[in-house]
């Protein structure tokens, strides 16, 4: 089957192309929280811009240059901070000292606000601890989303150069399935699950003949042992054989010397002495 006429590959390409027109910027993403651009028409021209925001032009935005705009952006507010302060303080002591009545202030009323300055700068700082840690935490998010985001675009690269890869393997798969010709042996065609259950099953069966093989090899020696037995035990029945053969041989030979060479002679002797023998029996009551 093609790759392409996978219904589920095509609608992953489709939308891996559709996400991938849309382009992801931290600048994009902090529109939502930037300063409108009617507003900034709108805001008189004699306003103050700081350099590092002049220079932050989006064609120019780099992981650079906006930790320089924050560095930048966090000194600013620093010493606004500290003016702001400086200015509320002398304002509050200036009215106090040409109050009238001037406003007097007593120890523990210096005491209390103490105190209350110290808790408000506990708040402040665990406050500020836990915004630093949100940061990291956003910073170190960022850097995943970061990675994960080139891998996926390798990934759909790789993915978009697959549909050619398997259409041209397609291809050659049949030009090669044409140009083989039938094996003889039909066992040569089989698919490739086919093969490898019969590669499992000769295995098996390989296995079996082996310990066959083993157990008959373990019988060898005690089978030699009872050839050579029985080898020997045939040569001593060979040998005495041969001499019954030689004295058979000598007795037929003097017998009928003695009985003067005739055999019909020999032949009515045995039938002689066989009825004898029979009436015998008969007369002794012997059997067998």
């Amino acid at each position: 089957m093609a790759f392409s006429s996978n219904p589920d590959a095509d609608e992953i390409l489709a939308e891996l192309n559709r996400l991938s027109k849309t382009s992801l910027s931290i600048l994009k993403l902090s529109e939502s929280i930037s300063v409108p651009a009617s507003e900034a028409q709108n805001a008189p021209a004699t306003a103050r811009t700081s350099d590092a925001s002049a220079s932050s032009q989006p064609e120019a935005a780099t992981p650079a240059s906006l930790a320089a705009d924050l560095a930048h952006y966090r000194e600013l507010f620093a010493k606004l901070r500290f003016s702001y302060v400086e200015q509320v303080t002398k304002e509050k002591f200036i009215r106090a000292i040409v109050g009238d009545p001037p406003l007097i202030v007593s120890p523990h009323e210096n005491v209390a606000l103490e105190r209350e300055n110290l808790a408000a700068k506990a708040a402040l700082k665990s406050m500020k601890v836990e915004a630093l840690e949100m940061v990291g935490e956003l910073e170190r998010r960022g850097r995943d989303l970061c990675r994960r985001y080139e891998g996926v675009q390798t990934q759909t690269g790789q993915l978009r150069e697959l549909p050619e890869k398997i259409a041209g393997l397609e291809e050659k798969v049949r030009r090669l399935r044409e140009e083989q010709a039938l094996p003889e042996n039909p066992d040569l065609g089989l698919p490739l699950g086919r093969t490898r259950e019969m590669v499992e099953e000769r295995k098996a069966a390989r296995c079996e003949v082996d310990r066959e093989l083993d157990q008959l090899r373990a019988k060898v020696p005690r089978k030699r042992k009872e050839l050579d037995r029985l080898q020997n035990e045939l040569q001593g029945l060979e040998v005495k054989r041969a001499n019954s053969l030689a004295a058979a041989k000598e007795a037929r030979r003097r017998k009928e010397n003695a009985l003067g060479g005739v055999e019909d002679d020999l032949e009515e002797r045995g039938r002689w002495w066989r009825a004898s023998e029979v009436l015998l029996k008969q007369a002794l009551d012997i059997q067998g």
